[in-house]
This record gives structure tokens, sequence and C-alpha cells, in this order.
């Protein structure tokens, strides 16, 4: 299952440590975030849910970009 996401994100830069985050967190197959857009793509592993994934996510990339944001509660 592939879920996109708003983020808010400062720089380039900023974006790919959000991505390589996102993408070292258990339960995600793969991640892309796109600067130019302001999105995240997260595409979850078998078995896994949104509401188990996203708040490690989050933690995570906030770890590497403390004033990032992912708007994926509804």
């Amino acid at each position: 299952m592939k879920k996109t996401y708003k983020i808010d994100v400062d720089c380039a830069n900023c974006a790919n440590k959000m991505e390589q985050a996102a993408k070292n967190t258990e339960g995600v197959k793969d991640a892309i975030v796109n600067f130019m857009t302001l999105k995240m793509t997260v595409e979850f592993e078998e078995g896994y849910t949104v509401d188990q994934v996203m708040p490690k996510v989050e933690k995570n990339c906030h770890i590497v970009e403390d004033d990032c944001e992912i708007f994926w509660k509804k």
C-alpha cells in the first residue's frame, strides 16, 4: 500500500534527510520525498498499517530535521 502526504520542510537537503529517515523506519518498504511539491510518498511493507508506521516515520524525521512536518493524521 502506498500513501502520499503533504509535508512542510525548509530545503532540499532537509527533504533528503527526511527521505532517508523514512526509508530506515520499520514497516516502510520505500519512501520518496519531493521538495518541489512538498509531498512524501510512503510504501508500507505488507502487514503494517498507517497507524503503526507513520508515528515512527514522524519521530525519525524529527530526529534528522526537528522543524519538519508530515500531515498524515486525519
